[in-house]
């Protein structure tokens, strides 16, 4: 799958530090919302509009894109096996063998790379 393919799902959640404006996740949360994708924002600490966990948000999850360090990281993965999540983007920085092992073992899709090209690309 290419991330061209990534960039057709429309509801994303992205995990990071996605409230902070000097932060790729922030970003990346802001320029998808601007081309019309529903996102979500989770951050292991939960403020405001963002959540704690993706077991909280209500709405569908089509990609979860991983933009955190990989041992933070490592948590949020399990959940989305849990939750049947298919399809997962890892920012640069923020995988590692253990969570794309995982994944792969686990039938996800998983692809390594930057959704602000994607979304400026696609």
């Amino acid at each position: 799958m290419h991330l061209r393919d990534f960039m057709k799902l429309k509801n994303w959640v992205v995990i990071g530090d996605v409230d902070n404006p000097l932060k790729y996740a922030n970003q990346i949360r802001n320029e998808l919302k601007e081309k019309g994708y529903k996102v979500y924002s989770v951050h292991p600490q939960g403020t405001g509009f963002t959540y704690k966990s993706l077991k909280d948000i209500k709405g569908e999850i089509d990609v979860v894109d991983l933009c955190i360090n990989p041992v933070d990281g490592l948590d949020y993965i399990k959940e989305i096996i849990e939750m049947g999540i298919k399809y997962v983007l890892i920012q640069p920085g923020a995988g590692s063998e253990k969570i794309i092992a995982f994944l792969n073992q686990n039938q996800v899709v998983v692809l390594e790379g930057c959704a602000l090209v994607g979304i400026r690309l696609y």
